[in-house]
Order: C-alpha cells, then sequence, then structure tokens
C-alpha cells in the first residue's frame, strides 16, 4: 500500500490496522515502567520539547526516517522533506512573531511493540496532545487538541519516526479533559511512590460547595491512609486564627485598627517606642515588625525589626501575640474561641488545636522527611495561633467554603479582608489572614500555605466563581507534587499561579 496517498478520511483506519495486527500477535499495550516506554517518551520529548517547542529543527532531522510520511487531517500529507521544509518556513520562520508549544497528555499515552519473528523492531505510540500559540509575544493562549498515531522503527539500531498521523483535531478542550493520572487511583499511588510522598490529600471545591475528597498513600508502612486522616496543616492555622478574629469584627466585638498593646504587651516589648502603634491589620497582613519567631533573634527575644505598617515581613509570632491579647480580653482560650466561632458552627468535629484524649492517633498522618524517615511526633498541648492544627481535609474545605460564601462575616469585614494591605513578591500581596493573586480577567484566588517537619500543604479559594482547592501532604518536599495538582484542577489559573511563583 502507498501510504502517501493513502485517504485522509482513513487515517485512523490505517492506525486501527496496524494496532489490530499488533494485537492479533498477542502483543498489548507495556507497562509504563518499562525500558521500550520509556525509551519512546524519551524519544517524544526530543522531538517535541526540545525540537518542536524551541525550533530546533536538527532534532526533526535526527529522529525523522528518511522514508518518513505525515498525515494530518486538516492539512494532507508530507513526505520528511516537505515537512522539514514546512516547520522552517512556517512556525519557525520567526519565533519572536509566532511560537506554537505542543503539551503531551502524558497519561494518555500508549506504547505498543512491533515483533518480526519475536524480534522488536518497532513501536506503535498513541496518545492526546495540545497545542498553544503565542503571536507576537503575547499571552499564550489554547490553539487546540489532537490525537496522534506514531510508528517508530529500529533503523540500525537507532529509533526513527517513520509515519506520523494527527487527527481528530478540537479547538475545546474536551480531548484534554479525557481521563488522565488524577483519575486513576492506582496511577496516583504509583506516582506518590515514585515522588517519595507517603500521604496526599485533595479537596476540591465547585459552585460553593466541597465537592471532591480525596485522600492516597500510607499513614505508615503497611496503614492505608482513610478518608479522614488527620493531617498537621503547618501554618493553615493562621486563616483559622485570622477568621476568629474577623468574626470578631463583624459582631462589634473587636477592632481591626485598635492598638493591641490594650489588650497584651509582651516583656519583651515592655518598653520598645513601636508597641502602641501595633493593630491587629498589621498582624493579619503580616506587617507587625516581627520575625517569624523570636527564637531566630541571637538574643532570643521578640523585638521590632521595623515600625508596624511600614512593610510586609511573615511572622508567626504576631498571630501569638494576637492569641494573647484576645484570650485576655473576652477571657477564654483561642481553641474555646475558635470551638464557638467556627468548629461547632460548621460541625468541624475533626479540627484541633492541640492533642488531647479525643485525638484519634490511628487516623494521623506521620510526618516524613524526604529519605522516608518519619519525624518523631510532637504532641502539642496548648494552642498555637500560628502553627500545628490538626485537621482533614473535609473539615478545612467546609472551612473555606464557608470563607467564600462570608458565612459570619460582615461585607466591610470581607471587602477588607480581600482588598491589598501590602506587596510581598512577584505581585502577589497579603490581605487579611489571606494571600491574594489578582489575575488578568478580573478574577482573584486567596491561598495560605503550610510548612514545617514533615509538612507541605496549600489551600486556594476562587470567591467569584465559587471554586477552590486544598492539597495536604506529610513530607518535607511535598511541595513537588503541587504543580500537576494545580495544573489540573486549577487549568490556566493553575498556571499562571505557577508562573508567578516561579519568576
Amino acid at each position: 500500500m502507498n501510504f502517501k496517498h493513502h485517504p485522509i478520511h482513513s487515517i485512523k483506519t490505517l492506525f486501527v490496522g496496524i494496532l489490530f495486527f499488533s494485537l492479533q500477535m498477542g502483543y498489548s499495550q507495556i507497562q509504563k515502567e518499562s525500558q521500550l516506554y520509556k525509551t519512546i517518551i524519551a524519544k517524544d520529548s526530543l522531538l517535541f520539547n526540545v525540537g518542536f517547542n524551541t525550533c530546533d529543527v536538527s532534532q526533526f532531522e535526527n529522529l525523522l526516517s528518511d522514508k518518513f510520511e505525515f498525515f494530518h487531517d486538516k492539512d494532507g500529507t508530507s513526505s520528511k522533506k516537505e515537512f522539514i521544509t514546512k516547520l522552517r518556513s512556517g512556525l519557525c520562520i520567526s519565533p519572536t512573531t509566532f511560537q506554537s508549544r505542543r503539551e503531551l497528555l502524558p497519561q494518555s499515552t500508549e506504547v505498543y511493540p512491533l515483533y518480526k519473528e519475536k524480534v522488536l523492531y518497532g513501536a506503535v505510540q498513541y496518545g492526546i496532545h495540545s497545542f498553544y500559540e503565542t503571536i507576537g509575544g503575547r499571552k499564550e493562549v489554547f490553539g487546540s487538541t489532537a490525537r496522534f498515531t506514531h510508528v517508530w522503527l529500529l533503523e540500525n539500531g537507532n529509533w526513527k519516526l517513520t509515519k506520523s498521523l494527527s487527527y481528530d483535531h478540537q479547538t475545546t478542550r474536551t480531548l484534554a479533559n479525557l481521563p488522565t493520572l488524577f483519575d486513576n487511583d492506582t496511577e496516583i499511588e504509583k506516582w506518590l511512590a515514585e515522588n517519595k510522598v507517603p500521604a496526599l490529600g485533595i479537596g476540591v471545591i465547585n459552585d460553593g460547595k466541597l465537592q471532591q475528597v480525596k485522600v492516597y498513600g500510607e499513614l505508615k508502612k503497611g496503614i492505608s491512609a482513610p478518608y479522614n486522616t488527620l493531617f498537621n496543616v503547618a501554618s493553615l492555622t493562621k486563616p483559622i486564627t485570622a477568621i476568629v478574629t474577623l468574626k470578631l469584627v463583624s459582631l462589634g466585638k473587636w477592632n481591626l485598627d485598635e492598638p493591641v498593646y490594650k489588650y497584651w504587651i509582651d516583656p519583651d516589648l515592655a518598653n520598645d517606642p513601636y508597641l502602641k502603634k501595633l493593630t491587629t491589620r498589621h498582624i493579619l497582613s503580616h506587617q507587625t515588625g516581627f520575625t517569624n519567631w523570636r527564637g531566630n533573634n541571637a538574643d532570643g527575644k521578640l523585638h521590632f525589626e521595623f515600625e508596624p505598617g511600614t512593610k510586609y515581613h511573615y511572622s508567626g509570632e504576631g498571630f501569638e501575640y494576637l492569641r494573647e491579647a484576645l484570650e485576655r480580653k473576652f477571657r477564654k482560650t483561642l481553641d474555646q474561641l475558635a470551638k464557638e466561632l467556627i468548629f461547632e458552627p460548621l460541625q468541624m468535629t475533626d479540627t484541633q488545636f492541640f492533642w488531647d484524649k479525643k485525638t484519634d492517633e490511628k487516623r494521623v498522618a506521620l510526618g516524613y522527611n524526604p529519605k522516608g524517615e518519619a519525624y518523631e511526633t510532637v504532641k502539642n498541648k496548648k494552642a498555637n495561633a500560628a502553627d500545628d492544627l490538626l485537621t482533614t481535609i473535609e473539615d478545612y474545605g467546609t472551612f473555606l467554603v464557608s470563607i467564600m460564601n462570608k458565612e459570619g462575616l460582615s461585607k466591610k469585614v470581607f471587602d477588607d479582608m480581600i482588598t491589598n494591605q501590602v506587596a510581598t513578591k512577584n505581585g502577589k500581596h497579603f490581605g487579611l489572614g489571606f494571600e491574594i493573586y489578582d489575575f488578568d480577567n478580573g478574577d482573584y484566588a486567596l491561598s495560605h500555605g503550610g510548612a514545617d517537619k514533615g509538612v507541605q500543604t496549600i489551600v486556594f479559594i476562587f470567591p467569584k466563581t465559587k471554586k477552590g482547592l486544598l492539597i495536604f501532604t506529610n513530607v518535607d518536599d511535598g511541595y513537588k507534587v503541587y504543580e500537576k495538582i494545580l495544573t489540573h484542577y486549577l487549568g490556566d489559573f493553575g498556571k499562571k499561579i505557577i508562573e508567578i511563583e516561579t519568576k
């Protein structure tokens, strides 16, 4: 058969014929951990990530067989010479004027071996890819998705792409929404094992409701992490303290701009001239002038590094200062205030500031270092306003939904909370209790993270669109799985967040 003149409408038939032949011979899709699969994916990466995406045409010349034939459902067929000419004179004539980027949907890839007399001579690669376009150096936009089939053959011991079929092009993300890593629990478990992430919790908020809760991995060796795994979420404690305070402000019982010294004076600051300038607004937006923890100071004491309200510096000490003031004014502990204002109204029965007899230790995810070694669990016995909250994905997701729905918050207080109070870095700002990402389309996200020994957590909520995402992990470098999760669940917003964070 002369493939070059094969009708375009029969491209899928051609692939089915090749695949059917392979299956008839008894060969099925190979495992993704096999050497052949890894080899084909590596060649794919050279062809597109190194070649196509950077307009390095030499990569195509090296990887394409002299017998190469390209079948496209929109543009017809091409030989190797014709394909390279089109590449040079089209996409790569001026990358600054027009640039196209191809992105493989890795979980869509299937590889089937081709044998002759039990000797491997080639492989069929099937998958889905997306294309993004940048024109005139402006913002990258989505172009299309398409299915593709590649026939790789061994020529003198070297893998060469011999046939390439690109078809079912769509200008919507329909194909991109086909099953991915996050639709396959077994694949996620493998992915976590490869990345040495013992346990992962994901919460998805849609339409102002906690739509999905998933927990993967193990609490410890041999013990699966349950749906209601208790995670130490480190600094995700701070938003709880912030909302306790903002609810008190909404009730008219606390003032954001009243000097805090009226209720609490830390002995280390008794004679400091900046003492009377510190307010709750400064604390919730990290403009206190304090270091993160006083133990970081050479003398181990708390003191102002700069005048409150003049610049940003993240501080756990600020939240602990606020706790002392709240507890003295209301004659209740922070955990009592949180129970009254948040935990009990929202039925957050699995959330607590410290360990007690009710703590179900069998559900607690131990913290690990990157080597897979568990840290000793510290069972704090007193509420810390900035750190060490124990909670579940479901409880914390419920809490975030209540914020999006402005429950217990007056309009003025909510507006204050989502207003940029101080610039942090890379175009981000802190509001009151949350960091704020502002996007080009006028949307915004409220976010906060937590990091400690054996803890990496982060959350995002989009009050305008009523969407949100929670990610809890129990290992020092759990952040390494964030990118895939963000791009999968938040799409373009996820990519923008990653772009902001990697500037």
